[in-house]
């Protein structure tokens, strides 16, 4: 099999400014797009019904969507239609739908037609109390920080220098931003299972980085600083490329299938890795160069 081939870029070409040039506008933008909509909807993107509360109910029914809208009382917040299964919608109501899980499910079998006969309109039901959602949500969020914190003090343990490990913070920062921001305009919700993607960015964008710091600060050869950033590159960039690919077939079988949880996991950590290269060797790689060159490392 034809090995992948890592290709050397010229950073002489370009200065410091220019390399952060890049990734700091991309990171702008996604940090202004996930302040609108905490300002619009109070999060950073859609919040799913793991974090909100409410019911979902799965119906097979030869109605079109117009009339499963008009069939409850309560207005669903969302439908969606099966991939695999034309029949098949997946309705889904807010907590102000209140307890009325048995009251909805008799409401779609009186006013929905069954597609198949005899057969029973709702497939399944989910239901998420509010209360327990908040909590969820809170413990989400706690989790997420705590993740974060926990890899800030193990890059400023491993290399105890400012300018290398603040280098790592940054990027890891921008490599959850930066698909958080996609979230909300593409309109992937806040789930359980999104949420678990952002954490694997946090322990992607580390690995990757402390590759690269731990190449040109400990077993750097003492000589050339590019020599030391393209061994590391050529680790780095091989690992993030087949993790790419593998996250690319998942989300396009996903949407092939018909499951959406697994085409917004494979859509965020797809971005988030091609975030991840952006940000390691061009955000990085700048302000190691300053701090090898012309920061306080002189």
């Amino acid at each position: 099999m034809r090995s992948f081939d890592v290709p050397e870029p010229d950073y002489d070409r370009y200065t410091n400014r220019q390399l952060l040039a890049v990734p700091l506008v991309i990171l702008a933008l996604a940090l202004l797009v996930v302040g609108a909509n905490v300002f619009l909807i109070g999060a950073p993107a859609p919040l799913g019904i793991e974090f909100t509360g409410g019911t979902e109910l799965t119906v097979d029914t030869t109605d079109d969507v117009s009339t499963i809208e008009s069939a409850f009382d309560t207005e669903p917040t969302d439908i969606q239609t099966s991939q695999t299964q034309s029949d098949r919608y997946f309705v889904t109501f807010g907590p102000e739908a209140g307890d009325g899980d048995t009251s909805l499910q008799e409401q779609a079998n009186e006013q929905l037609e069954p597609s198949q006969e005899g057969g029973d309109v709702v497939q399944g039901v989910n239901t998420f109390d509010a209360t327990f959602a908040e909590n969820t949500q809170q413990l989400a969020l706690i989790g997420v920080v705590v993740a974060f914190l926990g890899m800030s003090v193990i890059a400023f343990a491993l290399f105890r220098v400012f300018v290398p490990s603040i280098a790592i913070v940054i990027s890891a920062f921008s490599d959850i931003m930066i698909p958080l921001a996609l979230m909300g305009l593409v309109g992937y919700e806040l789930s359980l299972g999104t949420v678990a993607a952002l954490l694997m960015l946090i322990g992607y964008s580390v690995d990757s980085d402390i590759l690269l710091n731990n190449h040109v600060l400990r077993r750097g050869t003492g000589g050339d600083f590019y020599d030391d950033v393209y061994r590391a590159m050529h680790t780095g960039v091989t690992m993030t490329v087949t993790s790419m690919a593998a996250m690319a077939t998942m989300a396009i079988a996903a949407f092939i299938f018909g499951i959406p949880l697994l085409l917004a996991i494979g859509t965020i950590l797809f971005v988030g890795l091609a975030a991840d290269l952006m940000n390691t060797y061009m955000l990085n790689v700048a302000l190691l160069r300053w701090y090898r060159f012309d920061g306080v490392n002189r």
